[in-house]
């Protein structure tokens, strides 16, 4: 075996180790298990039109090679995107550590603490500098939080204005125009009216829900809107102020001067602008709108103990869930990016972050009195970090453009003048280096730096106190955050403790020189609206990776642009839409979505505008193809589409799926598939064999962007020839059709440097890495139900007894027969050191598991054993040898402090409580709270940092 060969390493199982495996199952070789398992009539011809993989060693040469073809210039370009330092304790110990990129979402609280501490954080920063009342813990970025928002006051009008029809929302036309575009993008299919003007001219008419300002505005001015906001208060209007967080700092939070809600981009709090993301948006709000806010809370509740402990608050209210009702089809966030603008609070502290923006300031205020030294005019007269500038005819936009390249600098160049934003990288001889550029262009004679008093003054400057908690004031010297972060990572279970089966979740190898490039500075610190030119590099990774996942999925067309696995749902539909309205065919509003559908497929198309009609499963749970004919006849004149999941959400490749598609397209519809499993496709089969006309793709599933915690994701789009014309393009940067829709995220590419990922992903498996892949991840599922099917029930098999890359167990008899609920099993497989599988869904009562490609058989069998070993402890219930209510599923997870307690009272031994089988000892994870109380948490609301008290007590258990 050649290790040169990347397949060899991303893959789990070893040669001898697939034998075995082979033998279990009951086949002679993978190509007869993949005959059984993928229907003949949808497996592909041929191999895919892909080169073969190169060795790690050669992908860190090539990626070298292209990242030289970026240009890294001096970025003065702002607009939501600034250059930030990313303070090196963090860039280690949390960006570049897979014990932070590679954990889940953190719905199985008791092994995230560390991070949900660290959301806390973020939450707590975001709520202090806003002003406001309640965070959540981030959303995908500016622009989506500025529609949510819109969205969450639409939805939260009063019973007399949805009777009167109040529909108009304002849109200050001095917002940053990517805001503007996805506003325009969400408000379309909800019939919201925009009404984009000037603030100033605004006329307080009635018929208006809402609107939107911005602070400090595109242009960098800082105007006061409190007597504005008031107004709008009197008119019944909810004001949504979207703010550059850092100018927060010194300038008065909106929350103190009447908004109702404030977002914007974390991501100069330590986070690599990336050629527009992955970055973490905030979105603050107030109590009232706790139930309706999108995304997610996290929040403080206690343990069974009484203990401190950290969970996901008021679950049931996350929009997805709520399917065809959702106001919002969030269903995750930027985790992994909201955590390092946390810590970047918690390492600066408040004094820290106050030289920042001093500096940052102070900077600014040079440049300012320098210019009008120079003899040009300042278009607003008031700001923080961002200067425009009336050129007086001393020179044109034109000649700055040139001079400033020629000295490797972006500027911007809007309708009022030239746009300089500074940022935490200045120092006053980059101002001069401005300033020469700026004298050279309009033949003037060069002036130095002149400091011009601040225009931060009155109303204006912020008096009220911020992040005065104890984290936020104690590891201000790297031994102390190095200490604090490791001792977060700790708490939590990742990739690096043991494999993580979430059924359709696809928790594969993350490598580390896929990670590599991320960090690269020729990736990292290149702006989203930076000029093409110097983006030659990027446009080959995004260019070359679009060219091959257009071959995996057999469409045309792809868009980078939506960055989470929703979005992608969301802008699919859309181009759908824009389709039938191309046709005249707007009247065409009927979603056929399959009962067993994620909740993110309905809520999705709510938000698109769509009618949902549900169609009915079978009792092997297929979809019911009879339903789906009657169901598409009886609405063949206004069929939009069918949203269905394949391999289906059950974990089954269904037969009967070119049938449903034919369905679809003879009623005059289109078909959407959901890509979330396409993990068991790649290379044996592909959408557009199985009839499919756009499908979205989890990249942070099947292509190996990790998790990252509860985020980033990344969902693009691919679409048949006909929709290649209606993808998504955006105001900034010519992407998208021919008849692009609005943009559905802010920046053009989305989520860009983590498309770097999948790029290195593909390159280095190549064609028969990626089929083997695909075999593999089918193989190691039908393995673990071999092992597993003779004590827990798999409720669904394909036609030939298989499943694909997924399954589910049943659990549902246990809580007759000995009281065990779902939940119990999988509170105590932490106990064995393992993430549980996921809970109840798709089929209330039971557990889906995916073990992907890159588990071992080792892994396999550990994990096997470990649920076999927990359905013995549940027969010692069944049989009466174990009390039903004080055992230890339900005593489950036990932490080492209720291990080695003088006061064990358990019927049970210590021994096999903690260490139930002779493996888990030498690798024991040891979870840092016992059963968090849900009740509690969502009873008694606290969604900032608790008390220092609290932590004093949880540090001496």
């Amino acid at each position: 075996m050649s290790f040169d060969n990347f397949t060899n390493r991303h893959v789990g199982p070893l040669a001898h180790n697939v034998e075995k495996m082979l033998e279990t199952v009951g086949v002679a070789s993978l190509e007869e298990l993949i005959d059984q398992t993928v229907p003949a009539q949808i497996r592909l011809k041929g191999e895919l039109n892909i080169p073969q993989g190169i060795s790690e060693f050669e992908f860190l040469n090539h990626i070298d090679e292209v990242a030289s073809r970026n240009k890294v210039y001096r970025t003065f370009i702002g607009q939501g995107y600034y250059g930030t330092i990313t303070p090196s304790v963090i860039r280690r110990n949390v960006f570049e550590n897979p014990g932070w990129y590679t954990a889940y979402t953190p719905y199985q609280a008791e092994i995230s603490q560390g991070r949900l501490e660290g959301l806390i954080n973020f939450q707590t920063v975001m709520t202090d500098l806003t002003g406001m009342e309640l965070s959540n813990a981030s959303l995908l970025d500016e622009g989506t939080a500025a529609a949510e928002a819109m969205i969450m006051f639409y939805h939260s009008r009063s019973r007399q204005d949805e009777k009167d029809g109040v529909n108009k929302f304002f849109v200050a036309e001095n917002c940053f125009a990517q805001t503007i575009d996805v506003i325009k993008t969400r408000a379309n299919p909800l019939d919201i009216e925009l009404v984009i003007g000037n603030p100033e001219t605004f006329d307080f008419s009635s018929g208006y829900f809402g609107a939107i300002l911005q602070y400090p505005d595109t242009t960098g001015a800082v105007i006061d809107y409190s007597k504005w906001t008031a107004k709008a208060k009197e008119c019944g209007m909810r004001v949504v102020v979207a703010s550059d967080i850092m100018s927060l700092i010194l300038l008065t939070p909106p929350g103190e001067w009447g908004a109702d809600c404030v977002v914007g981009n974390s991501q100069r709090f330590g986070v690599p602008m990336g050629f527009g993301g992955p970055h973490a948006g905030f979105f603050s709000t107030k109590e009232e709108f706790k139930r309706v806010i999108p995304g997610r809370i996290i929040g403080v509740s206690q343990d069974k103990d009484g203990n401190q402990a950290y969970r996901m608050a008021l679950q049931t209210r996350e929009q997805h869930i709520k399917r065809d009702k959702a106001t919002s089809n969030i269903c995750t966030a930027q985790a992994l990016l909201a955590n390092m603008a946390g810590f970047y609070a918690v390492y600066h502290g408040p004094e820290g972050l106050k030289r920042i923006a001093n500096s940052i300031h102070s900077h600014t205020n040079l440049l300012a009195g320098g210019l009008k030294a120079m003899g040009f005019g300042l278009v607003n007269q008031a700001w923080f970090d961002t200067i425009t500038i009336d050129l007086k005819g001393k020179c044109t936009p034109e000649q700055i453009k040139k001079v400033s390249e020629e000295n490797q600098m972006n500027f911007w160049y809007g309708t009022k003048g030239v746009t300089i934003a500074l940022d935490e990288k200045i120092t006053e001889d980059d101002v001069n280096q401005i300033l020469a550029v700026f004298a050279k262009a309009s033949a003037s004679s060069a002036v130095k730096a002149v400091a011009d008093n601040s225009p931060i003054q009155g109303l204006l400057k912020r008096t009220s106190d911020f992040l005065t908690h104890p984290t936020f004031n104690s590891y201000h010297s790297e031994t102390e955050m190095m200490r604090y972060l490791k001792r977060l990572e700790n708490k939590d279970v990742s990739l690096t403790h043991s494999m993580i089966s979430l059924g359709s979740c696809t928790m594969k190898l993350n490598a580390a020189t896929e990670m590599y490039p991320v960090s690269h500075p020729a990736f990292s610190q290149i702006h989203p609206f930076a000029p093409t030119d110097q983006t030659e590099g990027y446009m080959e990774v995004i260019d070359g990776l679009a060219e091959w996942l257009c071959t995996i999925t057999g469409f045309k067309g792809i868009s980078f642009q939506p960055n989470s696995g929703a979005q992608g749902e969301y802008a699919g539909l859309l181009a759908i839409k824009a389709w039938h309205e191309s046709m005249g065919n707007g009247h065409r509003n009927i979603s056929l979505i399959p009962s067993s559908a994620h909740g993110t497929n309905p809520a999705s198309a709510v938000m698109a505008g769509m009618e949902v009609v549900v169609v009915k499963s079978l009792e092997n749970g297929n979809i019911d193809i009879e339903d789906l004919r009657a169901k598409a006849i009886q609405y063949k004149d206004r069929l939009s589409c069918l949203m269905v999941t394949y391999p289906s959400t059950h974990g089954v490749f269904e037969e009967g799926i070119i049938e449903m598609t034919k369905i679809i397209h003879a009623n005059g519809g289109q078909v959407y598939m959901d890509g979330a499993n396409m993990n068991a496709q790649v290379g044996l089969t592909n959408p557009a064999t199985i009839g499919a006309d756009v499908c979205h793709l989890n990249l942070h599933k099947t292509f190996a962007i990790p998790h990252g915690g509860g985020g980033p994701g990344v969902g693009p789009i691919g679409v048949a020839e006909h929709l290649v014309p209606f993808l998504p393009g955006h105001v900034n940067r010519k992407v998208g059709g021919s008849s692009a829709t609005t943009a559905v995220s802010a920046a053009p590419y989305g989520s860009a440097s983590i498309l770097l990922i999948s790029y290195a992903y593909v390159k280095m498996l190549g064609q028969s890495g990626l089929k083997k892949s695909t075999q593999t991840a089918i193989l190691n599922a039908n393995y673990m139900k071999s092992r597993l099917e003779n004590h827990f029930p798999v409720l669904y098999n394909g036609e030939n007894g298989r499943v694909a890359h997924e399954m589910i167990l049943d659990c549902r008899e246990f809580k007759r027969t000995a009281q065990i609920e779902v939940v119990d099993i999988a509170k105590r497989l932490i106990d064995y050191g393992f993430h549980a599988p996921t809970v109840s869904f798709p089929v209330a009562g039971t557990l889906m598991i995916e073990p992907t490609e890159s588990e071992s058989k080792m892994e396999l069998d550990r994990f096997c054993d470990a649920l076999i070993s927990i359905r013995e402890e549940i027969r010692e219930i069944e049989s009466g040898m174990a009390s039903p209510e004080n055992n230890v599923l339900k005593n489950a997870p036990h932490k080492s402090s209720t291990v080695i307690s003088s006061n064990w009272d358990k019927p049970y031994s210590r021994e096999k409580a903690a260490f139930p089988l002779d493996w888990v000892a030498g690798n024991k994870y040891w979870v840092p709270v016992s059963r968090i109380d849900d009740a509690f948490g969502d009873r008694n609301l606290m969604c900032a940092c608790p008390p220092m008290e609290d932590y004093a007590t949880e540090e001496a258990i």
